[in-house]
């Protein structure tokens, strides 16, 4: 079973693996598998990672997004250091700067339809971060977005750092966000470059969830999207990830060890 195969590699940091069976030809059978794989993960889901899926792999999906889940024991809160961050040597990793927002309110299960307004009301705080995508499965971003969200949307942890108060009117979409590794700049990019934007990805995560009969729950953080791109990584390196001129979070890529 995929979904089975993939939760065992994570907690034995097993990798590299080859894709465990035949590779899912639609998001629907994609998403599939990732339900089964999150109910036998053994964690909470503290959040959600959305991503762009590009324009080369839309084919004849009917979305321009994908999701996957992140669960509570990879999240690090508003760390005072720069914290050790796990991923799959031998498999795919990457560091991305991001927006995370936060579902501050009750949402309605039998509301199927959002727009930008009902998704922004629904917001309470906006912090920076860093995602960290990474999985066993070397080509995981090489086969199509069904393959990458078979396997958690290929997430392995999210660092959330300084709040952006008074976000509302803060212009953060706007802001130049950067990442760097080992010093050396490697992206640069606005949110207005993604789609929709921040506020679009919550949007498109709440329909989607909404479809998948998922509860949505006050607290549940959304990564919103590489702002500057997705930036591969080993264990050993730096990562800075700058949000204009306020605001910089950081950490160190290590390798993955087995789960206790």
């Amino acid at each position: 079973m995929i979904a089975q195969r993939f939760v065992t590699a994570r907690h034995a940091a097993t990798s590299p693996i080859d894709y465990p069976g035949a590779m899912p030809r639609t998001l629907e059978e994609a998403y599939a598998v990732q339900d089964l794989a999150i109910a036998a993960y053994g964690d909470n889901v503290a959040g959600w990672k959305v991503g762009r899926i590009g324009d080369a792999d839309l084919g004849n999906h009917d979305t321009n997004r994908l999701a996957g889940p992140i669960f509570g024991q990879n999240v690090v809160l508003k760390p005072t250091t720069s914290p050790a961050m796990p991923v799959f040597a031998g498999g795919f990793a990457a560091a991305e700067a991001e927006f995370l927002l936060r579902i501050g309110s009750d949402v309605d299960p039998a509301k199927t339809h959002y727009t930008m307004e009902d998704a922004a009301a629904l917001i309470d705080v906006v912090h920076v971060g860093i995602e960290i995508a990474s999985s066993p499965f070397p080509g995981i971003n090489q086969h199509g977005p069904a393959v990458t969200i078979s396997d958690f949307g290929n997430n392995n942890g999210l660092i959330v750092g300084p709040e952006i108060t008074h976000w509302r009117d803060s212009g953060f979409e706007r802001w130049p966000v950067s990442v760097r590794i080992d010093g050396i700049e490697v992206g640069c990019a606005t949110t207005e470059t993604m789609l929709d934007g921040a506020v679009g990805a919550v949007r498109f995560l709440l329909e989607l969830l909404a479809r998948r009969k998922i509860a949505v729950k006050p607290g549940l953080w959304v990564s919103t999207g590489a702002v500057s791109g997705v930036h591969e990584v080993r264990p050993g390196q730096q990562v800075e990830a700058r949000f204009g001129d306020m605001f910089a979070v950081t950490c160190k890529i290590e390798a993955a060890k087995t789960a206790q």
